[in-house]
């Protein structure tokens, strides 16, 4: 949290000088990239290979000394391909959605199994996930004041609200906010937003977090889903952002977010009169500060988040698997009072230095970064749990043929407590991002 806002000093105090404002969009609004167009079409993807060298056992944590040698293994993947679809209908009313398949989305197939005496079997054909991440009306104002209703991107931290590959250097997204927070954050509400000079704001309600979906893996990240076709909103929750374009090529945000996430889940029958559990409200609290500087051929991002959940004993008796079905949604891994997840990327385009890569629009970031995450704080020990607890160093290139793609290589070493084994891998990938109409 130091060097965070040892690094905000020294770069507003080197650029007060300066009076140019840069108006970066903030990711969490599809039409701002609309500029007179009455259709607007667009979208990102990321296609990634992975090379593990360590084991993927189900069991490597809880017996790390029996997984020390396997075999290394790789994995193709797709992690996000968005479609972007957005129109104005005129006097300040505007629309937006966005469809997000993940890892290629999901697949089934009706197949008639001879083995089984030719029996018609519904079969999962492949994992991943198909999502609606945003649908909204938006009505504008005036620059300053607009109001959007629907669902809507929750910007808390760095990631939600900038999550296009074009915004982080690794191949995959960086792993310490998806590690304590839901990512990319969407939840239906109503959010008041604007720009006044070198500010912009939003102001959130949305559907509460469940706490029946908390784990220790994943502290509140599964929280805003919901495995219903509709979604529970027995709570609200209220998310705050503010983004700071200093001066140009600076932006500094904060944002945060609270509100209860006890009985937020459905059937809602932990509470009534004289139930046990009537009280628990299971509070949760965020808070988070983010930089990045884009000047002088550096690009450099940092963040701190850190994160409370509200009477966490009596949640982990509600969670407990024997007070559940084995196929309820309930997932019953204790979760900890608190969470953390810092992280600094920096990198240098080299070709800047190459009158004639500059002059084509190419780039070339030789980067770095570290962070540190923890999605598991408990009050007392936690020994038998502190895989969750890592330090990750990443390097590599990210090489821009073009504005709107990249081509991305890392290598990235997960570094654990003993006695658990520590987790290196390399990753090759390419994204792009832009609009087409």
């Amino acid at each position: 949290m130091k060097v965070l806002f040892g690094l905000i000093s020294m770069v507003s105090i080197a650029l007060t000088a300066e009076a140019q404002v840069e108006q970066t969009t903030v990711a969490d609004s599809v039409m701002e990239h609309v500029r007179g167009n009455r259709l607007s079409v667009g979208g990102y993807g990321e296609i990634g290979f992975s090379r593990e060298y360590y084991s993927d056992h189900v069991n490597r944590y809880s017996s790390p000394q029996n997984y020390r040698n396997d075999p290394s293994h790789g994995k193709f993947d797709i992690p996000h391909a968005v479609i972007y679809l957005g129109y104005d209908f005129g006097k300040g009313w505007t629309m937006g959605t966005e469809i997000e398949f993940e890892h290629t989305g999901t697949g089934s197939a009706i197949e008639n199994e001879a083995d089984e005496a030719a029996e018609w079997e519904r079969e999962q054909e492949k994992g991943g996930e198909v999502e609606l991440e945003q649908f909204w009306i938006n009505k504008r104002f005036s620059k300053a004041i607009n109001l959007k209703m629907g669902h809507i991107i929750v910007p808390v931290g760095l990631n939600n609200a900038f999550h296009e590959p074009l915004n982080y250097f690794t191949v995959y997204r960086p792993e310490g906010e998806n590690a304590i927070l839901p990512s990319t954050w969407h939840d239906t509400g109503v959010s008041f937003w604007g720009r006044y000079g070198s500010f912009k704001y939003e102001l959130q309600m949305v559907a509460g977090l469940n706490a029946m979906l908390f784990n220790r893996d994943k502290w509140i990240h599964h929280g805003a889903g919901s495995p219903f076709e509709f979604k529970p909103a027995n709570q609200y929750g209220f998310a705050a952002r503010v983004d700071w374009f200093a001066t140009r090529g600076l932006r500094v945000g904060m944002s945060g977010y609270y509100g209860n996430s006890a009985h937020n889940t459905y059937p809602n029958d932990l509470k009534g009169d004289g139930k046990p559990y009537d009280k628990v409200k299971g509070t949760v609290a965020v808070g988070s500060i983010d930089v990045t500087l884009n000047r002088w051929n550096w690009i450099v991002r940092g963040q701190a988040d850190y994160g409370y959940v509200g009477n966490t004993a009596e949640l982990n008796e509600i969670k407990d698997a024997k007070a559940h079905a084995s196929n309820s949604p309930v997932k019953s891994a204790m979760i900890g009072k608190n969470a953390v997840a810092m992280g600094i990327e920096a990198g240098y385009d080299v070709f800047s230095q190459i009158a004639k890569m500059r002059s084509n629009e190419k780039k070339l970031y030789v980067f770095g970064r570290y962070e540190y995450y923890d999605s598991y704080i408990p009050r007392g020990d936690k020994d038998m749990f502190d895989y969750t607890n890592v330090s990750r160093l990443a390097f590599g290139l990210n090489y821009y043929p073009l504005p709107e793609i990249v081509i991305k290589a890392d290598y990235s070493i997960r570094n654990l407590k003993t006695p658990y084994n520590n987790e290196p891998s390399l990753n090759i990938g390419v994204a792009y991002e832009g609009f087409f109409l």
